[in-house]
């Protein structure tokens, strides 16, 4: 596996979820409220990449505030592009480039996919379905969003890295 790229997801609260965002240079840290299914829309727009899709948009409440994050393919890899807006309920259907650009960085996509998963899992692992219901409130774990991706990364990026391998085995 190839790049620098950390991501963690950490639920931080009745509803609320702390995501880290770094690549060697530079880090980008948010709470995200429950308002969106953001993990599950995190997860599903990272495995769209592995598709036709050339770019994908997702978007996270911070109740009000909106980040939203970019994603467009290059090649193998993805440039992740964060904009931050001043009020979700009246940027939702605005122009990216209307909010203020907070965070960018290029990575191969399999060091995305790769992050994406991990951070996911992880949070499986600590609170399992039923605590993560507990804590989210409003949305169920996205197993099948997270399979997917595990799938897609699998298949596509010939990850060799023992966690997807031990996964994939179980």
């Amino acid at each position: 596996m190839t790049g620098d790229l950390q991501f963690s997801w950490e639920l931080s609260g009745s509803g609320w979820a702390t995501y880290r965002l770094a690549d060697g240079t530079s880090e980008r840290v948010d709470t995200v409220s429950y308002c969106t299914d953001a993990l599950s829309d995190l997860l599903r727009g990272v495995a769209d990449l592995y598709g036709a899709a050339d770019s994908q948009r997702v978007s996270f409440d911070l109740e009000p505030a909106e980040v939203r994050w970019r994603l467009r393919r290059r090649g193998e890899d993805v440039e992740i592009t964060i904009y931050r807006f001043p009020d979700m309920s009246t940027s939702w259907d605005a122009p990216d480039d209307v909010g203020a650009r907070c965070w960018h960085s290029a990575q191969p996509r399999s060091a995305l996919g790769h992050a994406i998963v991990e951070a996911a899992e992880a949070v499986l692992r600590t609170h399992g379905e039923a605590g993560y219901r507990e804590k989210w409130v409003q949305h169920s774990f996205p197993s099948a969003a997270l399979e997917d991706l595990r799938r897609l990364h699998l298949q596509n990026d010939e990850c060799r890295h023992e966690s997807c391998q031990v996964s994939a085995d179980s």
